[in-house]
């Protein structure tokens, strides 16, 4: 059969493509109807500030540790749908199950579970769209992943405010109502059909993959894959939450309904740039893009450092927005340009397991130098870094040919 040419649309958003952008969209709905609402239920269960610090630490810890090892399985397998089917039925069951039982140790599994269900899929989830496009499709690719991705951003919050504008405070139910969009995942996924792969050979004398697969895989990675690695996740170092973004618009005055507002916009400023971010990506170059779009982080965080109006926090948001289509996306598509079809998996889970570890690392550091110097500082020392990685990114040089 003739295939059709590489710039059609149709060619390059694929079936697959748009299955697994569709399960990203609910999966996220699902995951943003609780987000803005989620200490509020733990404490309203009992959880204080400190468990529920804590519940967070491990559960993130959890995602990011176990990305790496089941990318890696993915790879040695040669299969990626069982690990994107496992991975989102997980996530979707989990999130209901908050809402069945209160107790610390079940909630502790729930969301550990949760948690555990993203690391499980998201090696092999990118690397199933990374296996549908060519290196100069791959933003467009990921870009449109992102833009139905963060659409559930958009949408998510949007159910909250309308479920707890008329059912105020009830928040066990809005979890049950979860498993709907979780529901729809699991059924989307199952829709998936999968390319045959060649799985990694293994010798006579292998032994099992460790949890801790990323360490050792990045011990043998090639240089280019280290140096690009080494400067994202030295940004990632200071790239804290954005709960601190939040945290900063209501200390100047704003109320809840409006700093909830302005997430929402800057979601759906994301989701609306994605695809046509990664559409420049591919034609301008990623580097070109990833950096314009570091350049973009760091005038928010310069701004948020001063701001106290209202508009300009509506002005910098929408260019934060800008920034997160021009990073998450392109990043991983980056990365899948430079290493081996075969550990894709792997190198995606190696550097996201880093990058959760790092996230971690930063929001600890950020409420350290805000309690100690203020936001401002926070801010700008941040601001600061990131300029640093742009002048390090830009003189990156990919040594080694590129590999198909």
């Amino acid at each position: 059969m003739e295939q059709a040419p590489t710039n059609s649309p149709q060619k390059i958003i694929t079936r697959t493509v748009w299955i697994l952008s569709l399960v990203s969209l609910f999966n996220d709905i699902a995951s943003e109807m609780l987000i803005p609402v989620m200490p509020m239920f733990l404490k309203q269960i009992g959880f204080t500030v400190l468990f529920i610090g804590i519940l967070e630490g491990i559960a993130e810890a959890v995602a990011g540790l176990s990305k790496s090892y089941f990318g890696k399985q993915s790879d040695l397998a040669g299969k990626r749908l069982p690990f994107v089917q496992l991975g989102y039925a997980l996530s979707a069951i989990s999130k209901p199950l908050m809402a069945i039982f209160v107790y610390p140790a079940w909630i502790f599994f729930a969301r550990t579970l949760d948690r555990l269900g993203k690391g499980i899929r998201t090696g092999a989830r990118d690397a199933m769209l990374s296996d549908e496009a060519t290196p100069e499709t791959k933003g467009r690719v990921f870009g449109f992943n992102r833009s139905m991705d963060t659409f559930g951003a958009v949408i998510g919050p949007s159910i909250a405010m309308l479920f707890l504008f008329c059912f105020p405070t009830d928040y066990k139910r809005l979890f049950l109502w979860s498993i709907i969009p979780g529901i729809l995942v699991i059924f989307l996924t199952l829709a998936i059909k999968e390319k045959s792969i060649t799985p990694k050979s293994r010798t006579s004398n292998s032994k099992p993959t460790s949890f801790f697969a990323f360490i050792a895989f990045w011990r043998q990675s090639s240089p280019g894959y280290k140096r690009l690695v080494a400067g994202l996740l030295l940004f990632a170092l200071f790239n804290s939450s954005d709960i601190f973004l939040l945290l900063k618009m209501k200390e100047t005055g704003l109320d809840d309904t409006s700093v909830l507002g302005i997430y929402i916009f800057y979601n759906l400023i994301y989701a609306l740039l994605a695809y046509p971010v990664g559409m420049m990506a591919d034609k301008l170059g990623l580097k070109k893009i990833f950096l314009l779009g570091l350049t973009a982080f760091a005038i928010v965080y310069t701004g948020f450092a001063f701001n106290k109006s209202m508009i300009v926090f509506i002005s910098l948001f929408a260019l934060y927005g800008f920034y997160a289509a021009a990073s998450e996306g392109i990043s991983k598509a980056w990365i899948t340009n430079i290493v081996d079809k075969k550990d894709t998996a792997t190198a995606i889970g190696t550097y996201t397991g880093f990058q959760s570890i790092a996230t971690l690392i930063a929001s600890s550091f950020a409420g350290l130098l805000w309690y100690e110097l203020g936001a401002a500082a926070a801010f700008l020392i941040t601001a600061s870094v990131t300029v640093t990685v742009i002048i390090y990114l830009a003189f990156f040089e990919r040594r080694e040919a590129s590999v198909p």
